[in-house]
């Protein structure tokens, strides 16, 4: 890779150390070399950016990008240009729903091999567990997964299968001794619940997945987790799109026991609301669903508690038949919300009416995220040693959210019409210009990362 020459970029507004400060920060081969003091002058070009925020560029680590097998869903070239655009400069893939998915070897393998200069910015993968698949996993570890994932409930796709009790107590000797994350779909229907019908109500829709279902999944989460711990193993557990706020308790008492659990939540559940959800609008659709308003307010709460650790997009697109946007169908329509460009807008225009600083915006989507998927000495923050993957973002500027500006594959969102705070002008990764003026610039520099070249 040609690394642009040595540079340096001033700001009155870096996020750096947890804070904002006044820096110039110097990159040399891809790399910061330094973050000096705002007069301080190197000897390189120094582009001044007066007021505009010089931010670290964001880590999304639960991105649904469907390659191989269904590529018409999304694909790496669409969704990484939308990484970019949005100012993510590193994604991790879920193993689910390409085809094959993403449990053994082999399936890793192919993945890796549809790359070939599709990668706008840094990816790295997760990998699945699936009841067949257990003989397979340390394997599968060894191969770079930088973790694995299950799910307690349907996944959506029949070649994705819920695990049971007894399938996690079989992972997580093997997930310990890894010392990498296990993501848990959390739901979990005890009463194997006959299918509701629901048809164009959204209310019937988020009647038949009731929170019961994510707060006793993460019960058993953590009663195996503990279980685990007296056995001599510390598994780190990690809840997945946390949705619902009863949940927060257990967590929050699970982690004073010193339990390791973790657990994100996304933009659409800390922005959209059930009340305001129409009837028929399936783009709202997603499971777990979109809750109640106070049950929003109690999620900010769990994030600025630090209960809920990051915030990440959860981008999981389908075509647009699939959605069934002329039937209204949300029985039939897939459940996945495509937010994956607009997330940083979307939480910083929430963030900022509730009190939140920028800083603490790029510690939700920047560096815990990083940090999670073993990627903390890396990404994440500005400062020495680190890629230089940074965006530049003006703060105080609003856009509209309309089809004719998405990068990914289809234009579609249910933020369609929503005025928000904060534009990406620019994303670097490693020094170089990927998104700018709007558009996507340069060639595809992103490279794959695997776990065991990740901190290089």
């Amino acid at each position: 890779m040609n690394h642009p020459e040595y540079f340096a970029l001033r700001s009155r507004r870096v996020i750096a150390n947890g804070g904002e400060r006044a820096a110039t920060v110097v990159v040399a081969n891809g790399k910061i070399a330094a973050v000096l003091d705002y007069d301080e002058t190197p000897d390189c070009p120094v582009e001044d950016l007066d007021d505009r925020v010089l931010m670290p560029g964001l880590v999304d680590t639960h991105v649904h990008i469907n390659e191989p097998g269904r590529t018409e869903w999304e694909g790496f070239n669409t969704a990484t240009q939308s990484a970019a655009a949005g100012g993510i400069t590193t994604v991790v893939d879920m193993p689910l729903n390409c085809t094959p998915v993403t449990t053994t070897v082999s399936a890793l393998q192919q993945k890796l091999d549809a790359l070939s200069d599709q990668l706008w910015v840094d990816c790295g993968f997760w990998g699945g567990v699936v009841p067949d698949s257990l003989d397979e996993l340390d394997d599968l570890l060894h191969a770079g997964v930088l973790g694995v994932k299950s799910f307690t409930i349907h996944s959506g796709i029949d070649d994705f299968p819920q695990v049971d009790e007894t399938h996690i107590r079989q992972a997580l000797p093997i997930i310990s001794a890894h010392g990498v994350p296990y993501l848990i779909h959390a739901e979990l229907d005890r009463d194997n619940t006959p299918p509701a019908e629901i048809g164009t109500s959204y209310e019937s829709f988020l009647a038949s997945r009731p929170r019961s279902w994510e707060n006793d999944a993460i019960d058993l989460i953590i009663e195996l987790a503990e279980e685990a711990r007296l056995a001599g193993q510390d598994p780190s557990m990690h809840i997945v799109h946390l949705s619902s706020a009863e949940a927060i308790p257990a967590i929050a008492q699970a982690q004073a026991r010193g339990v390791s659990i973790t657990a994100e939540t996304c933009p659409h559940y800390l922005t959209l609301f059930a009340e305001a959800c129409p009837d028929g609008k399936t783009l709202y659709k997603c499971c777990p669903p979109i809750r109640e308003d106070a049950n929003r307010m109690a999620l900010w709460q769990g994030l600025a508690e630090g209960t809920i650790e990051f915030v990440v997009s959860d981008h999981s697109p389908c075509t647009p038949q699939l959605k069934h946007l002329d039937s209204g169908d949300l029985e039939r329509a897939w459940g996945g919300i495509s937010t994956l460009q607009f997330g940083l807008p979307l939480i910083w225009t929430e963030a900022r009416e509730r009190g939140f600083s920028l800083a603490e915006v790029a510690d939700w989507m920047a560096t815990r995220p990083a940090r999670f998927a073993g990627l903390g000495g890396r990404k994440g923050c500005i400062a020495a040693g680190y890629d230089a993957d940074l965006i530049i973002f003006d703060d105080n500027a609003r856009f509209t959210i309309c089809p004719e500006i998405i990068k990914y594959r289809h234009k579609i969102t249910p933020y369609e019409g929503r005025e928000v705070y904060g534009v990406v002008e620019r994303t670097l990764l490693r020094g170089i210009p990927v998104f700018a003026g709007g558009d996507i610039i340069g060639g595809p520099e992103g490279e794959p990362i695997l776990a065991r070249n990740k901190e290089t």
